[in-house]
């Protein structure tokens, strides 16, 4: 078969905007810090966008009024019975909502700067977002390019936007006669980096108040160039800027104005970001970063899998290829890190700009499945970083081995919630992340590599497992919240997912040992091999083992249920109760309630049961929630404009159905329609266990 004709197939999905689309920006980045521009190039109309257009990495954090401002340990627990024991978690605010809501606030991901044109008309007044003309603006997902073209009254305006490989560092070319004519500055502000509000949502936005609470310090300034430093409580880091010629002229507080050179046509400039000034080396110009942006996309595009479905029948190929290309991007630019990243990844705060580990799964393990399994190592190996702290909540609780936390800043400490500290879905993770790392390099380094992270995950499983004597059985809660979060706690018991999951990850503990050649843990086959089967009601799995009105009432959230054989393999699934729980869900679900994975679980399910109309019908759903913008990002409603769980779920999901699973039919492409109507053409894809 021909090979992929991999530039053509990217780029015939680059973005085009002709006008200002407020909840679709674009963004530059790699991985570790973001840009995320309006319709000039830069971040010049902030005020007009709904979507923040934020400056962001996975360095720059806060903590309003210090570091230790409270500890975890400052909340007071609620006891939950478990079993015959009192185990503690920190899931109520009443009476410590000081404390309790600080915890979930900080430390939080920080705004670093807000730079963008400042534009005047003839008569020397401000142009605003609707007085700008012919406007047409692309991202070149092959090099990393945002080209932005507009006029304004006529005299055209040219800006360059991209991103350095490796470091922060952006570079802006701008090209008009504007800045002869001095009718074009660089406006250069910095928010204030706290939460507006004790609600998730009102954090995404840029925060203008409280002046006083921050400082920005013009360290240096000469006419090619500016040194701030930002200082926030106990924190601060850098900002250089460089130039090839202007004057930098203070206008407020936090707020400064760049008036280039009026010899200049051409305006280049540079924005470098860091934790410290000392950190910034070297300055490079906008035509190096440039070409390093161009370096690092084809790579990542011409390395890994690929899947192309244009030449497919269905009216709905050319969408769903447009999703997976952009989703590729967004997830390689936002969610490839060295930290879990959040929701959001780095254009805008979510819950505070933490990251949701039981959401890790979904950013990030379709890498190994599309043959990139770098990016995934990249967060993975910081779980190795918080084990010691994950041991430690095992042991407040009672507990061996680690457990993982949900909600958490950067150095893992946990945040209360009444949901996040009772939920377990987050725990398998990183045995099934560590395997399809093995798959990849099935290598002792590896295994090695990832021994602590499996065995310590394994060990916490299996003593949170308890024994119940009159069923002979293992059982998982309560209290325990399932991955459907509108169950209570101390009402829930053996949710399908979770019980799957645990198998799941027993079974790749104890192979880890016998391939690392290490005696074998009784205890945790025992557990294994008795634990709870997930059983159905009138043909069809509940949610959980103590529901008994998930089609009805509980019929909200995600269907987590279907995970258990589509996500997973689903050793402890009937397959014909499964088929039988995805029509039922289908026709019973509140799918605007849903989230944007779910409708790729679904498919997974539904491919793994030889449902491939079904799989796309899914993946396809005409839902909200389901929405991908523009720019490739997965809109879930208002106050969450990007949601990159969808994102990484589509990628898993489409990747699972082109290449199959392990066990699974040996056609091509086992996951889509059979009738002819889709041609699926692949190469370096990975399947799943």
């Amino acid at each position: 078969m021909q090979r992929i004709d991999r530039k053509s197939l990217v780029t015939r999905h680059n973005p085009v905007l002709r006008q200002a689309e407020t909840i679709a920006p674009l963004s530059v980045g790699n991985g570790e810090f973001a840009y995320t521009v309006d319709i000039t190039g830069m971040q010049s109309f902030p005020g007009e966008y709904e979507f923040p257009l934020g400056t962001q990495s996975n360095w720059g954090w806060h903590s309003t009024g210090g570091h230790d401002l409270y500890r975890y340990e400052d909340v007071k627990l609620v006891p939950f019975e478990t079993h015959g024991r009192k185990v503690g978690y920190a899931t109520d605010a009443s009476g410590q909502e000081d404390v309790f809501h600080w915890l979930r606030q900080n430390p939080h991901r920080v705004q670093l700067g807000v730079i963008g044109l400042e534009l005047l008309s003839s008569d020397g007044s401000r142009i605003e977002l609707q007085d700008l003309d012919d406007i047409h603006q692309e991202l070149d997902l092959w090099t990393g390019l945002i080209t932005s073209r507009f006029t304004v009254e006529g005299v055209p305006v040219t800006v360059l936007t991209s991103c350095h490989a490796r470091e922060d560092q952006i570079g802006v070319t701008i090209e008009s006669e504007l800045i002869e004519q001095g009718r074009l500055y660089v406006s250069i502000r910095f928010p204030a980096p706290h939460p507006q509000s004790r609600g998730w949502g009102s954090s995404m936005g840029l925060n203008w108040e409280k002046e006083e609470a921050h400082n920005s310090v013009l360290h240096h300034a000469d006419p090619y160039g500016a040194d701030f430093r930002r200082v926030m409580d106990e924190d601060n880091y850098a900002v250089k800027l460089a130039w090839n010629e202007g004057e930098l002229v203070q206008l407020s507080r936090h707020a400064y104005r760049l008036v280039p050179a009026s010899s200049l046509t051409k305006l280049d400039l540079t924005m470098s970001y860091a934790l410290s000034a000392d950190v910034i080396k070297e300055l490079h110009n906008a035509s190096t970063i440039r070409n390093s942006s161009a370096a690092h996309w084809e790579q990542f595009w011409m390395s890994g899998g690929v899947i192309e479905l244009a030449h497919s029948n269905d009216p709905r190929a050319l969408e769903l290829e447009r999703r997976i290309i952009l989703s590729q991007y967004q997830t390689a630019l936002h969610s490839a890190g060295s930290l879990p990243p959040q929701e959001t990844g780095l254009m805008y705060n979510s819950w505070f700009g933490k990251p949701h580990l039981e959401m890790h799964w979904w950013h990030a393990a379709h890498f190994a499945q599309w043959g990139r399994i770098h990016l995934l190592e990249r967060s993975l190996s910081w779980y190795e970083k918080i084990l010691p702290k994950a041991r430690e909540l095992a042991v407040s609780q009672g507990y061996t081995g680690a457990r993982w936390p949900k909600m958490v800043g950067p150095e893992g400490d946990q945040s209360p919630s009444s949901v996040a500290t009772l939920l377990i879905w987050q725990q398998p993770h990183p045995i099934d992340l560590a395997y399809l790392c093995y798959q990849a390099d099935p290598t002792e380094a590896v295994l090695e590599k990832y021994k602590d992270i499996v065995m310590e995950t394994a060990e916490f499983m299996v003593s949170y497992a308890v024994w119940e004597e009159q069923g002979q059985r293992y059982v998982l809660g309560p209290p325990v919240i399932p991955a459907q979060e509108n169950h209570r706690g101390s009402e829930t018991m053996n949710p399908v997912y979770e019980l799957e999951y645990w198998r799941h990850g027993l079974e790749i503990a104890l192979l880890w040992r016998e391939r690392l050649e290490l005696p074998d843990e009784p205890k945790w086959r025992h557990v294994m091999e008795h634990l709870s089967v997930p059983m159905p009601v009138n043909g069809v799995y509940e949610a959980h083992e103590l529901c008994t009105d998930t089609y009805t009432r509980a019929n909200i959230d995600h269907p987590s249920m279907l995970a258990a054989l589509g996500v997973l393999p689903g050793k402890l699934i009937d397959r014909a109760v499964m088929l039988a729980t995805l029509h039922r869900v289908l026709e019973a679900w509140k799918w605007e309630t849903s989230w944007g994975w779910d409708f790729p679980t679904a498919a997974m399910t539904a491919a793994r049961l030889g449902e491939g109309e079904l799989a796309i019908d899914m993946l396809l759903m005409n839902q909200v929630k389901n929405t991908y913008l523009p720019n490739g990002h997965n809109y879930q409603r208002g106050d969450l404009l990007a949601y990159l769980p969808g994102n990484g779920g589509l990628l898993a999901a489409v990747a699972l159905m082109a290449a199959g699973w392990i066990g699974g039919p040996e056609d091509d492409a086992p996951g889509f329609p059979k009738d002819g109507s889709w041609t699926v053409r692949h190469e370096g894809l990975v399947q799943r266990l």
